[in-house]
């Protein structure tokens, strides 16, 4: 043996050290997101576990020291007692009415942008400026400048052509609520199908016209079953938040008229009859009712960024 060959061979070691071990690449990698885990863990997964034994007792804030384990009741009560009931059904009705509206026109606002025409950069922002208002902004809004009976404007342009001067809250309060929801989550359906618009095969179109295809025969068959996913996704996203609206309930309303939903209901069951066990129970249904909405809304999401990756 060479005195070459014995030095390359005790060179070998030393070049084939071990690398980290893959388990210790992967916690090096996620190291910088602990602390947004463990803060995230701290201020959402805590209170709801909290809220989820509180709603197994029997807890009124007025008598601390008589609560007491009960079980499901809270659960059973929720389910069975005609105000929860009727407060679960404007929830589901208020929640159905607000997207399928806002879908549609949000639809046709985005087949309205996708033209191009002078302006087309203001109109886009002055359609999105209603998401873009505090919620709370928004249904005051609506309840002075709007639907006041003295001096809103609804009210002052029927005058202007000799119309009735209707309380438009009183008279139709869901309606009421429903269309400020409407005005201010339209602009979001408009972007997400926008979104979808744009993402259309330019060249199918274009070989669809050629063969004499109607703008309403492009629209049916080629532009709508593409906008399928995006109708999916703008439709989940919007119940996930619509169902848990309390603002525009609240300033509108006050719950009042049969517009209470279950997040106002909740409110109500907690800070004014301060009965803690029935609203946390209230409360865990609304949060299960979002998860399995959100979890719907996950697979359109990564079914949509598939079929991206696929096209790329």
């Amino acid at each position: 043996m060479t005195a070459t060959t014995t030095a390359s061979m005790a060179a070998t070691p030393a070049r084939t050290a071990r690398p980290p071990s893959a388990r210790l690449r992967s916690w090096a990698t996620r190291a910088p997101l602990l602390p947004a885990l463990i803060f995230m863990i701290v201020v959402t997964q805590l209170p709801f576990v909290a809220t989820l034994v509180i709603s197994f007792f029997d807890w009124n804030a007025l008598y601390p020291k008589a609560r007491h384990f009960t079980g499901l009741d809270n659960y059973h009560q929720v389910l069975t007692d005609p105000d929860l009931r009727h407060s679960v059904w404007t929830t589901v009705l208020l929640t159905a009415a607000v997207v399928l509206v806002s879908l549609i026109l949000g639809l046709g606002l985005a087949l309205l942008l996708d033209r191009r025409f002078r302006g087309r950069g203001i109109v886009r922002t002055l359609l999105i400026a209603p998401f873009l208002v505090v919620p709370v902004a928004a249904a005051l809004l609506w309840k002075h400048v709007l639907y006041n009976p003295e001096y809103g404007l609804l009210n002052g342009l029927l005058h202007y052509v000799g119309g009735p001067q209707p309380d438009w809250i009183s008279n139709t309060p869901l309606l009421a609520v429903e269309a400020s929801l409407v005005w201010q989550w339209t602009p979001f359906m408009m972007l997400i199908l926008l979104a979808g618009l744009q993402s259309r095969d330019h060249q199918q179109i274009e070989a669809a016209r050629v063969d004499g295809a109607s703008d309403w025969q492009i629209f049916r068959h080629l532009t709508l079953p593409h906008l399928r996913r995006y109708l999916e996704l703008g439709a989940l996203l919007g119940s996930i938040y619509i169902v848990q609206n309390f603002d525009a309930v609240f300033t509108l309303t006050s719950g009042g008229l049969g517009t209470a939903n279950l997040p106002y209901t909740v409110y109500q069951s907690f800070y004014q009859a301060h009965e803690n066990g029935l609203a946390s129970a209230a409360g865990v249904l609304v949060v299960i009712g979002s998860i399995v909405i959100a979890t719907f809304a996950l697979r359109v999401v990564s079914s949509l960024f598939r079929e991206e990756v696929s096209r790329a």
